[in-house]
């Protein structure tokens, strides 16, 4: 990869008006909040950050602890992106949800960082002991498709989205599997 421009950092104190910015912006574009454990569903930074707890309650016995970090340019210390690792599937996420989830602010696509997010997580995957991990797209979010498989995804199926996770009237989800060895 060329020289990176951004760091995944956790979500701190430092970043909250970034990030309640990201949240109002996201909304505003009518996105959805995928790889932001729930940021659409909080009141506050505060809230959000109490993810342990505040999922728990959420996903009940369905919860998969999950790793929350926030994509920053180095240049300037702004977060465009948000990026989640959950570190087992549940059933729902193996059919459904698989072990990363990622969104970049709407003012920051196409510029490469939706690719490079990812790839900085596989990094962190590969140096805990992963070798394989599951990303999963909606079929008609042909941008997802291509930073997944450039990213070394390979399509193992398609799978109907019986529970409302895609915007598109298909609602084909698209199942990714991703070797890091």
């Amino acid at each position: 990869m060329s020289k990176a421009r951004l760091e995944l950092v956790p979500p701190t104190e430092k970043y909250e008006s970034q990030v309640m910015s990201f949240k109002t912006e996201m909304l505003d574009s009518g996105d959805d909040f995928d790889g932001c454990a729930g940021l659409e569903n909080t009141e506050s930074y505060g809230e959000w950050l109490n993810f342990e707890e505040r999922l728990k309650k959420m996903y009940g016995d369905g919860y998969v602890p999950s790793e929350v970090y926030l994509a920053v340019r180095k240049s300037d210390g702004a977060v465009v992106g948000i990026i989640d690792y959950r570190t087992r599937l549940s059933d729902f996420l193996l059919k459904f949800g698989g072990n990363i989830g990622y969104s970049v602010r709407p003012s920051e696509r196409r510029k490469g960082y939706a690719k490079e997010m990812l790839g900085l997580l596989l990094e962190r995957c590969s140096e805990a002991g992963t070798d394989r991990v599951l990303v999963c797209c909606d079929k008609e979010n042909e941008v997802s498709a291509k930073t997944i498989i450039s990213n070394g995804g390979v399509l193992e199926n398609e799978v109907t989205d019986t529970v409302g996770l895609t915007q598109s009237e298909e609602g084909i989800i698209q199942r990714y599997w991703i070797d890091l060895f």
